[in-house]
């Protein structure tokens, strides 16, 4: 007769393991074997794993994760949702955060949202705060942490010693972040000042999208840009698989990134894509992702390859704002390369451009913002490293380039565009980082914070999404396609003033076609 078998109790770190075992295709009773639990203790953990997830998420500690063995809730529920939310997004911001702080706003949200009782937020209470979520500190002192340039050379110091100690290269180095992009900003004449004319961004919260951009430190290595928008599949994109896009698109009803999007960016498109760039350099497929502490990027422990050789390494909330790569002129490149295009495009088109923004679709916008992303120089992206890495120009044998868009750039476009010849630089410059600030999560005030902290949703997203979902599918098939082609090259070849690689393009395409079709009849 086999003995009782003996109770385990796992850990919220082994609890992460095997979900990630459940994802690979882990079996629950293989799995109940190897950590020595039953199989029902396995499909609990399966049924919670959002729960697990989003716990394990926004805990501040991967230490503290590895020891705790429960999510014991709050006895105040909502308090605790609140100013969870409340703190992620301070620090995201880099903003101080003090005990008593803490305290003065967890009253305020005690009272906000209604709860009965007397509440005293003493140090007992933001210890045990801090335990539940695995908060491994938070200033005793009201400090200053936005710019600190002493935690800045500390931090360069020690992230220093940290890529000696893993040798890492810089190939291995690399560094994410997210903006908001409204893709059909409009530059339009609003205004006359002293005969000039003013150029003001007009745009809707229905067209903006969150961008984020991923690359090693030495810029050779650009991940595709990765791309949120409010509907699984705008009409724009009609029949197009997104798996064939030029990013990676997901999907959220506000078009934010969330925790769920990220981890799956990370787990399906980072670590993949990264081991296949290192094996074809010839390096060890390992790799530390350095990310800012948006409420957005789940902890350290959820990112992390299943061998553990590829995983993510947070700045500290008071250095980001000074030294995050992707914030030194790289978003900001990107986004000048996008609104440059699209203007260049309207003048080759010969269109008028109030005519062009309008027929401009969200399809038309993901390929130029790739084509952007495309044309920042690994020299911009390197240089963007020089306060973490201050060796690696010289190390790569980078020289520094001026950048092609310019406001001066821009003002030559518009000196060709009706309605625009003589805008102003500085009205220009307005335009090109109208929304430069723009965040890629969402940022919520106190009265949206304690809305969500009651399980109250805004419905009307909910309906949005809907509306601007795709329209029934045309299916084209082979022959259909293969004619348009041999139409789009007889009427090249009758222009005189078409150049060769343009008809070359065509041509490539009509072969592929061809061999589509081939295909297609030989397996009927």
């Amino acid at each position: 007769m086999s003995g009782k078998r003996k109770r385990v109790v796992l850990t919220i770190k082994d609890k992460l393991d095997i979900i990630k075992k459940l994802e690979d295709g882990g079996s629950s009773k293989q799995l109940a074997v190897i950590y020595g639990i039953g199989e029902t203790t396995v499909r609990d953990i399966r049924k919670n794993k959002e729960k697990i997830i989003t716990y394990a998420s926004s805990s501040d500690s991967t230490s503290l994760l590895a020891k705790r063995k429960s999510m014991k809730p709050s006895m105040y529920e909502e308090l605790d949702r609140a100013m969870l939310e409340w703190f992620n997004q301070q620090r995201a911001k880099g903003n101080p955060v003090s005990g008593p702080i803490c305290a003065k706003r967890a009253e305020f949200f005690f009272y906000a949202l209604g709860m009965d009782g007397d509440f005293n937020p003493s140090a007992g209470w933001l210890t045990r705060f801090k335990q539940r979520h695995s908060i491994r500190e938070i200033n005793i002192r009201n400090e200053r942490l936005n710019g600190d340039e002493t935690a800045v050379e500390d931090f360069c110091n020690n992230f220093r010693d940290f890529i000696e100690r893993e040798n890492l290269q810089p190939e291995q180095i690399y560094n994410a972040d997210e903006t908001g992009l409204f893709w059909k900003c409009l530059p339009s004449r609003t205004s006359v000042i002293k005969g000039k004319c003013a150029v003001s961004g007009h745009k809707s919260v229905e067209e903006r999208v969150t961008i984020m951009c991923c690359a090693n430190a030495t810029g050779l290595h650009k991940l595709r840009l990765c791309v949120v928008g409010k509907a699984k599949k705008p009409r724009s994109f009609k029949s197009t698989d997104t798996s064939n896009l030029p990013v990676s698109y997901f999907s959220q009803k506000g078009a934010w990134m969330d925790l769920s999007i990220f981890r799956q960016w990370f787990d399906k498109i980072f670590v993949p894509q990264v081991r296949e760039y290192l094996r074809s350099k010839g390096l060890q497929e390992k790799a530390v992702l350095l990310l800012d502490n948006s409420p957005t990027h789940p902890n350290e422990n959820v990112l992390r390859s299943d061998d553990g050789q590829i995983f993510a390494k947070y700045l500290p909330p008071n250095v980001a704002s000074l030294i995050q790569p992707s914030d030194q002129g790289v978003i900001a490149t990107m986004k000048r390369n996008y609104r440059a295009g699209l203007l260049q495009n309207n003048l080759e088109e010969g269109n008028d451009l109030k005519s062009f923004w309008k027929k401009l679709t969200l399809l038309d916008a993901l390929y130029e913002i790739a084509m952007a992303w495309n044309l920042v120089k690994p020299v911009t992206i390197s240089r963007a490293w020089k306060k973490i890495l201050p060796t690696i120009e010289e190390k790569e044998g980078l020289e520094f380039d001026e950048e092609d868009i310019s406001v001066a750039t821009v003002a030559t476009i518009l000196q060709h565009t009706k309605g625009l010849e003589n805008v102003a630089t500085e009205t220009i410059e307005r335009w090109l980082e109208v929304d430069s600030t723009e965040p890629g999560y969402e940022v919520l005030t106190d009265s949206e914070i304690i809305r969500r902290a009651q399980g109250q949703t805004d419905e009307s997203s909910e309906n949005e999404e809907e509306e601007i979902e795709l329209i029934p599918e045309k299916h084209i098939n082979h022959a259909a396609a293969l004619q348009w082609t041999e139409n789009l090259l007889d009427y090249l070849e009758q222009q005189g003033d078409m150049i060769l690689p343009d008809r070359l393009v065509i041509r490539k395409l009509r072969a592929t076609i061809r061999n589509k079709q081939k295909m297609t009849n030989s397996s009927q």
